[in-house]
Protein backbone atom coordinates (compact mmCIF):
# COMPACT_ATOMS: atom_id res chain seq x y z
CA UNK A 1 0.00 0.00 0.00
CA UNK A 2 1.31 3.47 -0.86
CA UNK A 3 2.42 5.95 1.79
CA UNK A 4 -0.51 7.94 3.18
CA UNK A 5 1.26 11.27 3.73
CA UNK A 6 -0.75 14.33 4.70
CA UNK A 7 0.31 16.03 1.45
CA UNK A 8 -2.21 13.83 -0.36
CA UNK A 9 -5.18 15.45 1.38
CA UNK A 10 -7.35 14.62 4.34
CA UNK A 11 -10.03 12.44 2.71
CA UNK A 12 -10.13 8.72 1.93
CA UNK A 13 -12.46 7.02 -0.51
CA UNK A 14 -12.70 3.29 -1.07
CA UNK A 15 -14.83 1.31 -3.46
CA UNK A 16 -15.19 -2.46 -3.43
CA UNK A 17 -16.46 -4.42 -6.43
CA UNK A 18 -17.28 -8.05 -7.16
CA UNK A 19 -15.63 -7.92 -10.61
CA UNK A 20 -11.92 -7.56 -11.23
CA UNK A 21 -12.40 -6.42 -14.83
CA UNK A 22 -14.93 -3.75 -13.82
CA UNK A 23 -12.68 -2.87 -10.89
CA UNK A 24 -9.81 -1.91 -13.16
CA UNK A 25 -12.19 0.16 -15.32
CA UNK A 26 -13.62 1.79 -12.20
CA UNK A 27 -10.17 2.65 -10.89
CA UNK A 28 -9.45 4.46 -14.13
CA UNK A 29 -12.80 6.28 -13.94
CA UNK A 30 -12.10 7.42 -10.37
CA UNK A 31 -8.67 8.76 -11.25
CA UNK A 32 -10.09 10.62 -14.25
CA UNK A 33 -13.03 12.05 -12.27
CA UNK A 34 -10.93 14.20 -9.93
CA UNK A 35 -7.41 15.07 -8.83
CA UNK A 36 -6.86 12.28 -6.28
CA UNK A 37 -3.95 9.95 -5.62
CA UNK A 38 -4.24 6.22 -5.89
CA UNK A 39 -3.24 4.63 -2.58
CA UNK A 40 -4.10 1.05 -3.50
CA UNK A 41 -5.90 -0.86 -6.23
CA UNK A 42 -6.00 -4.60 -6.66
CA UNK A 43 -7.81 -7.86 -6.39
CA UNK A 44 -8.78 -9.38 -3.08
CA UNK A 45 -10.43 -12.64 -2.08
CA UNK A 46 -12.82 -14.00 -3.22
CA UNK A 47 -12.50 -12.39 -6.64
CA UNK A 48 -13.20 -8.83 -5.49
CA UNK A 49 -11.39 -5.64 -6.46
CA UNK A 50 -10.80 -2.62 -4.22
CA UNK A 51 -9.69 0.91 -5.04
CA UNK A 52 -8.51 3.28 -2.29
CA UNK A 53 -7.87 6.94 -3.14
CA UNK A 54 -6.86 9.95 -1.09
CA UNK A 55 -7.16 13.66 -1.77
CA UNK A 56 -9.04 16.78 -0.90
CA UNK A 57 -12.54 16.30 0.46
CA UNK A 58 -14.38 17.48 -2.67
CA UNK A 59 -11.99 15.71 -5.04
CA UNK A 60 -12.23 12.43 -3.16
CA UNK A 61 -16.02 12.62 -3.08
CA UNK A 62 -16.12 13.32 -6.82
CA UNK A 63 -13.79 10.39 -7.52
CA UNK A 64 -15.88 8.08 -5.34
CA UNK A 65 -19.11 9.16 -7.04
CA UNK A 66 -17.50 8.51 -10.42
CA UNK A 67 -16.43 5.09 -9.20
CA UNK A 68 -19.93 4.23 -8.01
CA UNK A 69 -21.35 5.15 -11.42
CA UNK A 70 -18.71 3.09 -13.17
CA UNK A 71 -19.14 0.09 -10.86
CA UNK A 72 -22.85 -0.22 -11.55
CA UNK A 73 -24.25 -3.52 -10.32
CA UNK A 74 -20.76 -4.83 -9.43
CA UNK A 75 -20.59 -2.48 -6.41
CA UNK A 76 -20.21 -4.41 -3.14
CA UNK A 77 -19.58 -1.54 -0.74
CA UNK A 78 -18.01 1.91 -0.49
CA UNK A 79 -16.75 4.30 2.13
CA UNK A 80 -16.04 8.03 2.10
CA UNK A 81 -14.14 9.48 5.06
CA UNK A 82 -13.67 13.24 4.69
CA UNK A 83 -11.56 13.39 7.85
CA UNK A 84 -10.32 9.93 8.91
CA UNK A 85 -8.78 9.45 12.33
CA UNK A 86 -4.99 9.93 12.21
CA UNK A 87 -4.31 6.52 13.70
CA UNK A 88 -6.48 4.87 11.01
CA UNK A 89 -4.07 6.25 8.44
CA UNK A 90 -1.15 4.86 10.46
CA UNK A 91 -2.59 1.37 10.88
CA UNK A 92 -3.41 1.15 7.15
CA UNK A 93 0.38 1.23 6.67
CA UNK A 94 0.82 -1.90 8.81
CA UNK A 95 0.44 -3.27 12.34
CA UNK A 96 1.27 -0.98 15.24
CA UNK A 97 2.72 -1.94 18.63
CA UNK A 98 0.73 -0.14 21.31
CA UNK A 99 0.72 -1.17 24.95
CA UNK A 100 -1.93 -3.88 25.18
CA UNK A 101 -4.72 -3.47 27.71
CA UNK A 102 -8.22 -4.68 26.81
CA UNK A 103 -8.60 -5.72 23.16
CA UNK A 104 -11.52 -5.28 20.79
CA UNK A 105 -11.80 -7.21 17.53
CA UNK A 106 -14.43 -6.40 14.91
CA UNK A 107 -14.75 -8.64 11.83
CA UNK A 108 -16.84 -7.61 8.83
CA UNK A 109 -17.94 -8.97 5.48
CA UNK A 110 -16.46 -6.14 3.38
CA UNK A 111 -13.32 -4.04 3.15
CA UNK A 112 -15.27 -0.77 3.11
CA UNK A 113 -17.25 -1.67 6.23
CA UNK A 114 -14.02 -2.58 8.04
CA UNK A 115 -12.55 0.86 7.34
CA UNK A 116 -15.83 2.59 8.19
CA UNK A 117 -16.08 0.70 11.51
CA UNK A 118 -12.44 1.24 12.42
CA UNK A 119 -12.67 4.98 11.84
CA UNK A 120 -15.82 5.28 13.96
CA UNK A 121 -14.32 3.17 16.76
CA UNK A 122 -11.10 5.19 16.87
CA UNK A 123 -13.04 8.46 17.01
CA UNK A 124 -15.41 7.25 19.76
CA UNK A 125 -13.01 6.65 22.62
CA UNK A 126 -9.42 6.81 23.85
CA UNK A 127 -8.21 3.64 22.11
CA UNK A 128 -5.21 2.76 19.96
CA UNK A 129 -5.30 0.63 16.83
CA UNK A 130 -3.31 -2.59 16.76
CA UNK A 131 -3.93 -3.81 13.22
CA UNK A 132 -6.32 -3.90 10.30
CA UNK A 133 -6.62 -6.69 7.72
CA UNK A 134 -8.48 -6.18 4.47
CA UNK A 135 -9.72 -9.16 2.45
CA UNK A 136 -6.43 -10.86 1.54
CA UNK A 137 -6.43 -14.45 2.82
CA UNK A 138 -9.72 -13.72 4.61
CA UNK A 139 -12.28 -14.79 2.02
CA UNK A 140 -13.06 -11.15 1.28
CA UNK A 141 -13.75 -10.25 4.91
CA UNK A 142 -11.86 -7.71 6.99
CA UNK A 143 -11.13 -7.07 10.64
CA UNK A 144 -9.48 -4.57 12.92
CA UNK A 145 -8.14 -4.79 16.44
CA UNK A 146 -7.75 -2.01 18.97
CA UNK A 147 -6.69 -1.65 22.58
CA UNK A 148 -7.30 0.62 25.53
CA UNK A 149 -8.99 0.64 28.90
CA UNK A 150 -11.88 -1.80 29.02
CA UNK A 151 -14.59 0.90 29.15
CA UNK A 152 -13.01 2.72 26.20
CA UNK A 153 -12.75 -0.48 24.17
CA UNK A 154 -16.41 -1.22 24.89
CA UNK A 155 -17.42 2.28 23.81
CA UNK A 156 -15.27 2.10 20.68
CA UNK A 157 -16.64 -1.30 19.71
CA UNK A 158 -20.22 -0.08 20.12
CA UNK A 159 -19.51 2.83 17.77
CA UNK A 160 -17.62 0.62 15.32
CA UNK A 161 -20.42 -1.94 15.16
CA UNK A 162 -23.00 0.80 14.56
CA UNK A 163 -20.94 2.29 11.72
CA UNK A 164 -20.29 -1.01 9.94
CA UNK A 165 -23.85 -1.27 8.69
CA UNK A 166 -26.72 -3.69 8.72
CA UNK A 167 -25.80 -7.29 7.99
CA UNK A 168 -22.06 -6.66 7.56
CA UNK A 169 -20.77 -7.78 10.98
CA UNK A 170 -19.14 -11.21 10.81
CA UNK A 171 -18.06 -11.20 14.45
CA UNK A 172 -16.82 -9.11 17.34
CA UNK A 173 -15.13 -9.84 20.62
CA UNK A 174 -13.75 -7.93 23.58
CA UNK A 175 -10.97 -9.44 25.69
CA UNK A 176 -10.75 -7.74 29.09
CA UNK A 177 -7.24 -8.87 30.06
CA UNK A 178 -5.57 -10.83 27.27
CA UNK A 179 -2.94 -13.31 28.34
CA UNK A 180 0.58 -11.88 27.78
CA UNK A 181 1.42 -14.74 25.39
CA UNK A 182 -1.45 -13.59 23.15
CA UNK A 183 0.04 -10.11 22.65
CA UNK A 184 2.53 -11.23 19.97
CA UNK A 185 -0.22 -12.78 17.84
CA UNK A 186 -2.36 -9.65 17.73
CA UNK A 187 -1.39 -8.57 14.24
Amino acid sequence: MAELSDALGPALGLIELCSIARGVLTCDAMLKAADVRLVHAGSTHPGKYTVLVRGGVLETELALNGGVRSAGDTLVDKVFLPNPHDSLLAVLQGPLSPTIDAVGILETYSVASTIRGADAALKAAEVAPISIALAVDLGGKGYFMLTGALHDVQEAMTAGRAAVGEGLIAGFEIIARPHPDLHGSLR
